[in-house]
């Protein structure tokens, strides 16, 4: 009887620790699973940033995708407080009522201005670059709004590096670069920007 006692009690035991050995195995895997999913998804690849401490390192990316940007939402109150900086107060931006009554969009839409003013800010969530004395805004080309971005759409950046030059120790470094609407077929503006960077 004794022995009987013994036997079940091992068979418990057994069972118990093969139960957990399959939780803890199974566990692992989806863990795994989880991880991998997770790295492989847009949304964590947009999230990380591409980092530049050199001219070298800058120039590996020609012809290559620098990144995309989070979406940023352009709310009213982003339009109206860059109305109020540029006194550009027209009724197509600032007035909601009368928008919605009679514009074509059926509702207040972002000054293009803005769309681009907003680049630098997209910009620095794709790269941070490195060991810098100053950056400078150098100009833009091929510059072309593509459609309107209506008050509530969101927006994100997606860049290319177009051309690397090094002028004397400064990099001259010309990015392409796209202003996309979500949801929207048309992105709100596309060109190329000229920045130029000082390293130390």
């Amino acid at each position: 009887m004794v022995q009987f006692h013994i036997i079940r009690c091992a068979s418990r035991c057994i069972r118990v620790l093969f139960r957990a050995f399959c939780f803890a195995f199974f566990d692992k895997w989806s863990i795994l699973r989880y991880l991998f999913v997770t790295l492989q998804s847009e949304e964590y690849k947009n999230k990380m940033k591409t980092v530049i401490n050199s001219y070298d390192e800058f120039a590996s990316y020609l012809g290559k995708p620098l990144g995309t940007s989070e979406w940023l939402e352009v709310d009213q109150d982003r339009i109206n407080a860059f109305a109020d900086a540029t006194l550009d107060h027209q009724w197509i931006h600032v007035d909601v009522e009368r928008a919605k009554a009679e514009s074509p969009y059926k509702s207040t839409i972002a000054h293009g201005y803005l769309t681009l003013a907003l680049l630098p800010h997209l910009w620095d969530e794709i790269v941070e670059v490195n060991n810098l004395k100053m950056m400078v805004n150098y100009g833009m080309d091929k510059m072309k709004f593509g459609q309107a971005v209506l008050s509530g759409q969101s927006i994100r950046l997606v860049a290319d590096l177009h051309s690397i030059e090094n002028l004397r120790g400064v990099t001259k470094a010309q990015i392409k670069f796209t202003i996309e609407i979500k949801d929207a077929r048309k992105p709100a503006l596309t060109g190329i920007a000229t920045f130029l960077y000082y390293f130390n």
